[in-house]
């Protein structure tokens, strides 16, 4: 994936900063929901170099692709952050695979969604349990379903509220400060991926698709979510 990098001034990234830790002022205690994105190696540096009081959690479903999981080591040797990992219930798994293919999620939308259920939605209600907010790397430019993101919002379904820092971010602005800090991130976006999720989920995106179009690309774009972000039109 080729991007033109562009400059970028210290405006965006102190209103971030001014966000992060308005959210630790306000709602603390206060996670971070790292899926080791591009996105997130922002939030991550900028965490780790103001030493904002954020907890930082992941989401191991365990069908990461093993490019995900180098980079989650590189992240903790170079910031010294203890991660969190939450995992799914292995019994609930066991249970919800009887009787199935292994490649059911590609049967129907709600095959689907009942896999990111039981690998992403509740292990996060778990992660959030006693949080008073929660911080995420989505953007607006990332998907038809995030194009009117706001900056904070109130995330009715784990009664929290919620912060996207990098909201009204461009991706040559996000990899342009990776870049410039030496910011280490998954190499598969070296592969033509944009957007990186479970490996059966994921795979590179053409020139002009959408920056989410390799995720779950056998379905309609706006349904391309996983449920953990999802929002009232969404």
């Amino acid at each position: 994936m080729t991007i033109d990098l562009v400059p970028i001034d210290s405006a965006p990234v102190d209103s971030a900063v001014a966000l992060l830790r308005g959210m630790v002022h306000d709602h603390a205690p206060v996670g971070f929901a790292c899926s080791f994105s591009i996105e997130d190696a922002v939030l991550l540096h900028l965490i780790a170099a103001h030493g904002i009081d954020i907890r930082v959690f992941t989401l191991d479903t365990g069908r990461l692709p093993p490019e995900t999981l180098t980079v989650m080591d590189a992240v903790a040797a170079r910031y010294g952050i203890a991660v969190q990992v939450f995992r799914p219930d292995a019994a609930a798994l066991a249970q919800s695979a009887v009787g199935k293919a292994p490649d059911s999620i590609f049967d129907s939308r709600a095959a689907r969604q009942e896999c990111c259920r039981l690998r992403k939605v509740e292990p996060l209600a778990r992660a959030l349990a006693g949080l008073g907010g929660w911080i995420t790397g989505q953007r607006r430019e990332q998907s038809s379903t995030r194009h009117d993101l706001p900056l904070l919002e109130w995330d009715a379904g784990n009664g929290l509220h919620k912060a996207n820092p990098l909201a009204d971010w461009t991706t040559a602005a996000v990899w342009s400060f990776v870049r410039d800090n030496d910011i280490p991130y998954n190499r598969l976006y070296d592969r033509g991926y944009a957007s990186i999720g479970c490996a059966p989920c994921t795979r590179p995106i053409a020139a002009g698709e959408d920056l989410r179009a390799g995720r779950w690309w056998w379905e309609n774009p706006e349904h391309r979510e996983c449920g953990i972000h999802r929002r009232a039109h969404a």
